[in-house]
């Protein structure tokens, strides 16, 4: 998984500092409240020798998130599942591609039940 979509980015666009709580949460789906609650929790836990040089460090060493990633909010919450459970995804997708091709052989059933000269045409070939 090596996509664009797939990759942790620092989000200055909703930046409050260097953008890197804002990439997380854009990463995980969690809401970027949470994530930045989380950070002070354990920035004032007793974990600022860890919290305070790596959130400096990734800030640094994180690419800027581009422009147009997504286009729009679907794309978006579909990619943040992605990141979270390839396996479910892909689940969920086959499951949509069984139903429609459920749904599109009952049309041709439909379609050619109820069209004779079309049923007299593919007997022809048979």
């Amino acid at each position: 998984m090596n996509s664009p979509r797939t990759t942790l980015y620092r989000d200055k666009q909703n930046a409050k500092l260097m953008g890197v709580c804002s990439g997380i949460a854009d990463y995980t789906g969690v809401n970027v409240l949470w994530v930045r609650l989380g950070a002070l929790i354990l920035t004032f836990g007793g974990a600022a020798p860890f919290t305070i040089p790596g959130y400096f460090l990734a800030g640094l060493l994180l690419n800027k998130k581009p422009a147009h990633l997504y286009v729009d909010a679907d794309e978006q919450k579909y990619w943040q599942r992605v990141r979270q459970s390839p396996k479910r995804t892909a689940r969920e997708i086959r499951s949509r591609f069984r139903d429609l091709d459920r749904r599109l052989a009952d049309v041709e059933t439909y379609y050619v039940s109820s069209n004779p000269r079309l049923t007299a045409e593919i007997e022809r070939l048979r």
